[in-house]
Formats: structure tokens, C-alpha cells, sequence
């Protein structure tokens, strides 16, 4: 009797063993599901639906559009020229952008970093225009390049950059240039906040023992301050490529692509098919490209990073 009641309770004790093991391995999956519900419900569900479109004919103004048209659009996409200029602006407008907005970013970083009178309320006001809005921005520095109301044709023309004033956001030739400034002003407090709390981070104690061992400026700014700022800089470069990619707030409020598509990025030119032309088909497939893009730069980035650091160990 006693070893039939213990051959009937040792599938229970296993049952319970395999219960307490599958509830373990289930609850981090239960405590963040709230999170994984709403990222799924507010990004992946509209990811996915926007990527079912660019397979099919979606025109607002054609009541008799919706039906599958397989990749009619990405074929459409390899003989337009406004797309192939549209990338080509892209990366005009991204690396131009941010090459300045790094650079000018990491001086005011170092700068910032030092102790002087008042640089609480300096770094307050370097992070103003991080804080304005791009609409906003974008109307600001129209009205600057505006040759009867603004000041910088006329500064320009004083300085001998310029014969006469005039408005480089209606020259094909210069136009991207206005954007790209608006952009590298914009962007510029990402970066110093964001490296300059990096630097910080650093032990001053290294510092002090290279000033001992008689090292440079230059040589602790290479061999201190450039390692420790090597994973800041690396994320935050990746970050604000798909950002500035992505951005085409400044470019719609100031020359809405133009003139004549010369200020055209991809990012724009999806507003433009969405919102004026009503094509949302091959809108989406503009996106999709995109997107297709961006991954593959960010996931080159991380490769890069991994490879770099794999050979530094």
C-alpha cells in the first residue's frame, strides 16, 4: 500500500518540479508584457501596416485603389529620378549635417567642461535650441535667409561672400546649405550635452598623472579623453545619422523641397507622396527603402564596433 501511494504521488512531486521551473522561466516574461503589449500595439502593429501597403495601391483620391500590386512600386522606384535625387540629397543633408553638428558639438563639449564663471547658466543656454521647436526653427532661419527682412544675405554681401543679396533657399546650387545650417544649430546641443557628460565621467586622477609624466594637451586629449569618449561617440553618431536621415521637418518648413527637388531627402519626399499627392502605396514603399537602409547602417555600425573591440581585447 505504501509503495503504490508513492508510485501515484512521485508524478504529482514531478508535475509540481516541472510547474515551479516553467513559472520561473515565464515570470520576467510576465512582469514586462504590459510593455511588450504596448510597444507591440503602438509600433510593430503600424510597422507592419505600413509595410502591407507598399505592396498594394493605396490612393486616397481613387476610390477604386487598395488592390495588391506585388512590387509594382519598388519597380517604379528604380526609374524615378526624384527618389534616386532624393537619396543622393539624403546623404548630402545627413553627413554634411553631421559632421559639423559633431565636430562643433565635441569643441563646445571640451569647452563647457572647464571651470569658469557662470557655466551653469552657459550650459543652459546651449541646450536652448535642442529645446525649440523645429517648426519653429525652420521659420526662424526662412526669416534669417530672407533678403528683405533677414540679416544674412546682407552680412554675407558685407563680408564679400555675396555681390548682392539674395535668398540662397530659391538658388538650386545653394539652397540645401540654408537646411544644413538650420540643422547643424539644432543638433550642435545633442552633442555637447551629451559628450560633455561623458567627459565628466572621466577620473581627473588620469589627468593629473599624465601632467606628472609630462604629457601634452594633445597627447591626454588622444590617449585619456578620445578612448573614454569612443563609446559615446559611437552611439551617438549612430543615433543621430538615423535621426538626421529621418528629419525633414527643417526642409519641408523651409523650401518644401525645392526649388525644382534640389532640396528633396527621401524623408521629404514620402511626406510629399503621402500628403500632397495622396499616394500612400508608394509612399510606403519609399519608407520601406528607407528603413531597409537605415537597419543596414545601423547594423554595419554595430558590426564595426563589435570587430573593434574584439581586436582591442
Amino acid at each position: 500500500m505504501t509503495t503504490a501511494m508513492q508510485a501515484g504521488k512521485l508524478p504529482v512531486e514531478r508535475r509540481g518540479v516541472i510547474s515551479r521551473r516553467l513559472s520561473g522561466i515565464l515570470e520576467p516574461y510576465l512582469y514586462v508584457s504590459p510593455a511588450l503589449i504596448l510597444i507591440i500595439a503602438v509600433m510593430l502593429m503600424p510597422l507592419v501596416l505600413g509595410l502591407s501597403y507598399a505592396f498594394r495601391d493605396i490612393r486616397i483620391l481613387n476610390p477604386f485603389s487598395g488592390g495588391f500590386v506585388s512590387t509594382a512600386h519598388f519597380q517604379t522606384l528604380i526609374t524615378d529620378d526624384a527618389f534616386l535625387g532624393a537619396l543622393v540629397n539624403t546623404a548630402w543633408w545627413t553627413f554634411g549635417s553631421l559632421l559639423f553638428q559633431f565636430t562643433l558639438g565635441l569643441i563646445l563639449a571640451l569647452l563647457l567642461n572647464r571651470d569658469f564663471l557662470g557655466r551653469r547658466l552657459v550650459q543652459a543656454l546651449v541646450f536652448l535650441p535642442w529645446a525649440v521647436p523645429t517648426f519653429l526653427s525652420g521659420l526662424n532661419w526662412a526669416w534669417m535667409f530672407n533678403p528683405v527682412v533677414g540679416p544674412l544675405p546682407h552680412w554675407f554681401t558685407a563680408l564679400g561672400l555675396m555681390e548682392t543679396p539674395f535668398n540662397i533657399l530659391s538658388d538650386p546650387d545653394l539652397a540645401m546649405w540654408g537646411p544644413i545650417v538650420a540643422n547643424i544649430w539644432f543638433g550642435i546641443p545633442f552633442f555637447a550635452i551629451t559628450l560633455l557628460a561623458a567627459l565628466q565621467s572621466i577620473p581627473k586622477e588620469l589627468y593629473e598623472a599624465a601632467a606628472i609624466d609630462g604629457a601634452t594637451t594633445r597627447q591626454q586629449f588622444i590617449s585619456i579623453t578620445l578612448p573614454f569618449l569612443a563609446p559615446t561617440i559611437a552611439i551617438t553618431l549612430m543615433l543621430r545619422t538615423i535621426w538626421i536621415a529621418n528629419f525633414a521637418d527643417l526642409i519641408v518648413v523651409m523650401t518644401n523641397g525645392g526649388p525644382a527637388d534640389s532640396t528633396q531627402i527621401v524623408a521629404s519626399y514620402i511626406f510629399t507622396q503621402a500628403f500632397r499627392r495622396l499616394d500612400f502605396g508608394y509612399a510606403s514603399a519609399i519608407a520601406a527603402v528607407l528603413l531597409v537602409l537605415l537597419l543596414a547602417y545601423a547594423l554595419g555600425v554595430i558590426a564595426l564596433r563589435r570587430a573593434m573591440t574584439h581586436a582591442d581585447s
